[in-house]
């Protein structure tokens, strides 16, 4: 299965409720790196490397996060 490497924006109320830390904690549970940043726009970017099938699940899971976010939207770019 191939490696991927891939930068996700997340757009909405994603800063101060716990976003980032949720989203270590689900890429550890899917086996895939991840590198979460808040950005001075009130995105967040993370970095995540792993499987392509543990990827498009955490993918899944960046468009609501944790339930106390509200993701507006999502950017998928890959990273090669």
């Amino acid at each position: 299965m191939a490696i991927l490497k891939v930068k996700i924006k997340i757009y909405g109320i994603v800063q101060g409720v716990f976003f980032r830390m949720s989203a270590v904690d689900k890429a550890h549970e899917l086996g895939i790196v991840c590198e979460p940043q808040n950005m001075p726009d009130g995105t967040i970017e993370i970095i995540i490397n792993g499987n392509e099938e543990n990827v498009s699940r955490f993918t899944e899971w960046c468009k609501t996060g944790p339930d106390s976010a509200k993701v507006e939207k999502i950017e998928i770019s890959n990273i090669n």
